[in-house]
């Protein structure tokens, strides 16, 4: 299965070179029937904020294509807080529920956000909350009432307040490429750049506590797989064999990796015990096997295999080997990923014209759908509470992310203001 990985490489290579290029959100659909919500203007007294929380919670719940925010310039009134609000106002404009929430100052430069939940139809407060924090975390502030609001509407976690990896590249100074490892809030804000290089970035992943990442990386002259913290910025370089290094995958409990090394003449996928150091191979095939994922009981990887001919996605076990084929719809299945509810495999699918879209199968009802209407998507991430897919795609010549709910309801664009951005991978849920 020579496809896989040429495609793969050659994009990378072929990617016209990016910079300091903010994410911006375009909402192209939502829910059919999506939850009617008002988030009135947040009340601040004695105290100068940078990000409005109002708007940064309307952004969040119309993102996840559930809800319909009513534009403040439609609302009656202006309330506060729970005591203020007139129900009537609200059943006027459809509102079925409304968040009001206030800022005030607090001792040493601190703040406290006062949140309320209204459930209009009830015509009660559903819940009223108070977080205590410093204004330069005003957006991170703004998302946990975005994940409290969502979760006690919809019953799901919310995950608002989860990040991106994603590597974007440009053209730089004589026209030479950029490439950039890039960490993000999962709306594309508050982008930080933790990698840049001459040389082609791949395959960035999250550790488990997400508080380290893996990427692949030329920068010493040949592909190799890096550690970095993200709290100091310290990289350590853990493979550097001959030939492919690539696609590292931490497994659910952090103490090893799986990844595709090459070093013995054919891409064959290779664990690592971060606590022992030492390398065992898993696959023994004249196949190429690559792409490997974790699936949370630590004990199963999905990987991408050529082995029937074709690529499909396949899942081991990593102590017996036993190796089973799991999908057999079309003749290109690759880059699994595996929802969090442990039965959704979500996957770039060749459909019969050639084109390549992201595709969902239910390996237990063995329903298959394909989600995307686009047709260079690759790189699919699964948020951690498992709502929205983000992949990546083309978009007027230029790379940019795009989201889609699993039920195909919601549908986003991440377009950078300059250059391509491509390779998501979400966070898991961050304390």
């Amino acid at each position: 299965m020579k496809k896989p990985v040429l495609t793969f490489l050659a994009a990378i290579l072929l990617m016209p070179a990016v910079t300091m290029a903010e994410l911006t959100i375009e909402i192209t659909s939502g829910d059919d029937n999506p939850t009617k919500i008002a988030i009135a203007p947040t009340s601040v007294r004695g105290l100068s904020l940078s990000d409005s929380i109002s708007s940064i919670v309307a952004a969040d719940l119309t993102r996840s294509g559930l809800f319909r925010t009513i534009p403040q310039r439609d609302m009656l009134s202006f309330p506060s807080a729970a005591r203020q609000v007139r129900y009537r106002d609200w059943n006027l404009l459809g509102a079925e529920y409304l968040v009001v929430s206030q800022v005030a100052p607090r001792e040493g430069g601190q703040m406290a956000v006062t949140f309320s939940l209204m459930n209009i139809t009830a015509q009660k407060a559903v819940f009223t909350t108070t977080l205590n924090g410093n204004p330069s975390s005003v957006r991170k502030m703004a998302h946990i009432i975005s994940d409290k609001v969502y979760e006690e509407i919809t019953g799901i976690r919310g995950a608002f307040t989860t990040q991106l990896l994603y590597v974007t590249s440009e053209r730089g100074v004589n026209r030479k490429n950029v490439f950039r490892l890039m960490r993000a809030d999962a709306d594309g804000a508050r982008e930080v750049e933790l990698l840049r290089s001459s040389e082609p970035i791949m395959s960035p992943s999250w550790s488990p506590d997400g508080k380290e990442v893996l990427y692949v990386s030329f920068e010493s002259g040949r592909s190799a797989i890096y550690r970095q913290n993200i709290a100091t910025g310290q990289s350590e370089q853990l493979t550097n064999f001959r030939g492919i290094n690539s696609a590292p995958a931490w497994s659910p409990d952090g103490n090893k990796l799986a990844m595709t090394l090459s070093k013995d003449g054919n891409p064959e996928l290779y664990l690592f015990d971060l606590r022992t150091r030492r390398f065992t191979r898993l696959t023994r095939q004249p196949a190429i096997d690559t792409e490997p994922t974790w699936m949370p009981d630590s004990k199963h990887l999905l990987f991408t295999s050529d082995r029937g001919g074709t690529p499909q996605i396949y899942k081991m076990n990593v102590v017996s080997g036993k190796v089973q084929r799991l999908t057999f719809r079309g003749r290109y299945n690759a880059r699994g990923r595996l929802a969090p509810d442990g039965r959704t495999l979500v996957m770039v699918h060749q459909d019969d014209s050639g084109r390549f879209h992201i595709a969902a199968y239910d390996l237990v009802s063995k329903l298959f759908q394909v989600l995307t209407s686009t047709s260079l998507d690759e790189s699919p991430t699964v948020s951690p509470n498992g709502a929205m897919v983000m992949y990546a795609t083309k978009r007027g010549g230029k790379g940019v992310l795009a989201a889609v709910s699993l039920d195909r309801g919601g549908k986003f664009y991440l377009p950078a203001r300059r250059g391509d951005v491509r390779e998501p991978a979400w966070s898991p849920f961050l304390r």
